[in-house]
Formats: structure tokens, sequence, C-alpha cells
């Protein structure tokens, strides 16, 4: 039974502590679509997306008026476009990207995912056009986004394709110079990337899935941040318990957006990813709880430590919350779209090297970091190399969106708008990877990926 005080506390946290469902995301099977003709496959695409997701925006806004609950983004993921296009008699992949656009625009969504390629234990023609194809399919589109799997515990990791994403991120920032490098922002090179994420610019409609499937994710920084404020100096087992009961809360209003909107679409219901995602708004930050459980500034000694009991405490408490939790799932620490995380960054107390530390305990990675626009493509594919190799090592996701800046140095700023926030221009190591990065191959999987 739900009391009164639990629900004037939903709505305290709405009101007051940036508690939002931050996406409802429809994937969407394209492999139905494939076909020789582009024309004719483009075609498909357009009709499936738009007959499946014709009413997601309105049912989503018909659920914010009636429950009073914030609904950030309504997405869209699709089946990875390289597998969908391989049967197709073309060179040119960048049509895909922008039927799925003009998709995403005719049912009003915010961002449409899976314009990707798995390619962690090779290439297929399809991956290898695909790949080719992104940095003038982000650059021409405006909804669009796309990832690339180079690694899994599995498999171990792709050198050419890290190599080869190094060079399509360096182009990507290139076409999109007079917006600051902004198509990197919509592009995320994956190891061990999951089939179910709803959050961009990672989603994907994976092969495991259904045909259509509503997954939702919730994000509540800010009512964690709140609710620690009560454990001042208290022992961490209270504040982790604090930070699992209210991850439950959150997962719980994340379970009920999922079952309204599941039903009335006609879609079944897939996951809830309890992911704490940040926003550039003051009181809405993963660094401000970091900082509330002790630490001066997020970057110093034991933020690696609080990462790891908040991003485990959140994981706990929603999985008792729903019976599907998935996606990505635990706290996300993209640097232009945290307040506390930007403010730590222009101040020199987060560096590169402790955001790749934090990776081995968070959701993803180096997630939303500027770096300088003279930065080559071999040390961009050397810092993907090196979170691949955590992510592979310790089987989970780990995943780099990183932006050279065309004409920025280190100290100065870029403001990309709205949720993806402002970042300074963050110093890259001055050593180079070069000679590392041109031996291609695969580094092989580790010995725990033995466990059949």
């Amino acid at each position: 039974m739900i009391t009164k005080g639990e629900i004037l506390q939903t709505i305290e946290m709405i009101d007051q502590q940036h508690l939002d469902i931050r996406t409802i995301t429809m994937g969407i099977s394209l492999r139905d679509c494939s076909h020789p003709d582009v024309k004719e496959c483009c075609r498909k695409i357009y009709d499936k997306i738009t007959r499946c997701a014709e009413k997601l925006v309105e049912t989503g806004e018909q659920i914010e008026r009636e429950y009073g609950i914030p609904i950030v983004n309504k997405r869209i993921s699709v089946s990875p476009i390289a597998e969908v296009a391989g049967s197709c008699e073309t060179e040119d992949y960048v049509p895909f990207a922008r039927i799925m656009d003009k998709a995403a625009q005719a049912v009003g969504v915010n961002f449409i995912g899976g314009f990707s390629a798995l390619v962690h234990k090779g290439f297929t023609c399809g991956d290898r056009k695909l790949i080719r194809a992104i940095p003038e399919a982000l650059a021409t589109t405006e909804r669009v986004c796309s990832s690339v799997n180079v690694a899994t515990t599995r498999a171990g990791i792709n050198m050419d394709a890290v190599a080869e994403m190094g060079r399509v991120i360096k182009k990507t920032a290139e076409l999109t110079a007079d917006n600051q490098g902004f198509g990197c922002s919509k592009l995320v090179v994956f190891a061990n990337a999951v089939e179910d994420n709803p959050f961009m610019a990672g989603a994907f409609h994976g092969e495991g899935e259904g045909e259509c499937v509503i997954n939702v994710g919730v994000s509540g920084p800010g009512v964690v941040h709140h609710a620690l404020k009560a454990c001042k100096g208290r022992p961490f087992d209270e504040v982790a318990e604090t930070v699992k009961k209210t991850a439950f809360k959150i997962t719980r209003m994340g379970q009920l957006v999922a079952q309204v909107a599941s039903k009335r679409l006609g879609v079944p219901f897939g996951v809830v990813d309890l992911s704490l995602a940040p926003t550039p708004a003051i009181g809405d930050s993963v660094a401000d709880i970091l900082e509330e459980m002790g630490l001066e500034s997020v970057g110093a000694p034991g933020t690696t430590a609080a990462l790891a009991l908040l991003n485990d405490a959140v994981k706990k408490g929603g999985v008792m919350a729903s019976s599907h939790v998935g996606g990505l799932s635990g706290a996300f620490i993209p640097v232009s779209e945290d307040a506390g995380m930007l403010r730590a960054a222009e101040k020199g107390y987060l560096s590169l090297e402790k955001l790749e530390a934090m990776t081995c305990v968070c959701s993803v990675g180096l997630d939303m970091i500027a770096i300088p626009g003279d930065t080559s493509a071999e040390t961009i594919a050397a810092i993907i190399a090196d979170e691949a190799a955590i992510g592979v090592i310790n089987n989970k996701t780990t995943a780099v969106r990183i932006i050279p800046v065309p004409g920025k140095g280190v100290g100065e700023r870029v403001d990309f708008g709205g949720l993806f926030g402002s970042a300074p221009i963050m110093p890259v190591h001055p050593c180079s990877s070069a000679e590392f990065i041109a031996r291609g191959g695969r580094i092989p999987a580790p010995l725990n990926s033995l466990k059949n």
C-alpha cells in the first residue's frame, strides 16, 4: 500500500531534487527491413519506425500530465544498421542515417540510436561501410546517434577497429568544426556493449531483443545527494543503506512509468535502467554525491572508493524494486553534463587519468570529455584501448565519448548547450602511442573469458 507520506516524499523529489524519468526509449527491430535496393531498404526502415513509434511521444506526454512525473526525453533505438544494410548493393551508408533522422523527426523523438556496428571480433563488409560513413552521417543529421563495439570479454579487443575509431573521431570532429566538434558527442566506442541500453548516444536494439520493446531510464542524482545530507559523519554502512533505499524509490517510479507506457502502446516492457545520469543543472550532480561523502572535491584520493560504493548501492536498491533491471544501471560520470565534474575539471582536481581509474567502478567510462583539437588519432585510439582493456578484464561495459575540439587548447572552454552542457579542454598525456596502435591485430581475450 502506498502511503500519503510516500506520495508527498515523491512530489518533493520531483519538485526540489531533480527526480525525473530521463528517457522512454522504444527499441525497434529492423531486421525485416533488409533489401538489396537502397531506396527500398530506406523506405522500409522509415515506414517501420514511424509505424511503431507513431504514438510514443504523445503517450509519454500523457503520462507526464497524468502522473506529474517529468519525462525528459523520448527516444528510439534500432537494430545495428551495419547488419540491416549488409545486403544492400551500395558503398555509401549515409542515406540510412538520413532516413533514420527523417523518421525520428516525423515522430518527434529527441534522438534515435543504432547507426552502429559490432566489430569486437572482426569486420563484415557492412561494418566497414558503416564505420566509414559515421563522420558524414553525424555531420549531416540532427538526431542520429552512433556506436561501435570494439571489444568483449569473450573475444578480446579488436585493435584494428580501435585504430580506425581514433581516425573516425578525428574526422567527425573536423566535419563538425563549425559546431565545436559536436558530432563526436553523438558517437560512443564500447567494450561489452549491452543490447537494452535506453541511454544515448550508445543505444541500439540488440539481436537478442524482441520485435519492439519499451525501456525506461531513470535518474535521480539530486535525490541521492539530498538523502545523504542526513548521513553527515555516519559510517559507510549507513551511507550504503541510505543510497539503496533511495535507489529503490527511484526505480519504483521508473517501473510504474514503464508499465503504463508499455500497456498504452501495446509494446512489451523491457527493462528499467536505473543509472544516475546527471545534467548541467545545479543540484543534479553525481560529483555532489561523492563530495557529500566527505571528499573536498571529486578527483581527490578516495573518489574511486566513493564511486564504487555509490554504484553498488544503486544497483542493489534498484534490483529489489524491479524484476527487470537492465541497460547500464549505475552512475554516469560525464564531465560536460555534470556541474560538479565540470567544476573539478576546471580547477585541475580531475584529470583524464583519474577519470580512467573511476571507470573501473562506474557504469560507463570516459564520457563527454573535451580534449585539444590537435590530439592525434593514435592517441585517441590508445585512450579507447585503455578503456576497452578495463571493460574486458573486469567483464563490464566501458565506453569512450571524447571530443577533440577543433582549434581549442588546454585551458579553453567549449559550450555544447542543453543537456550536453559545457566543458574545459582537458590535457592529454604528451607521449606518443603511435607505434603501439600501428601493431593492429587483436588483443586476446583474458583467461576469465573461459567460463563454459
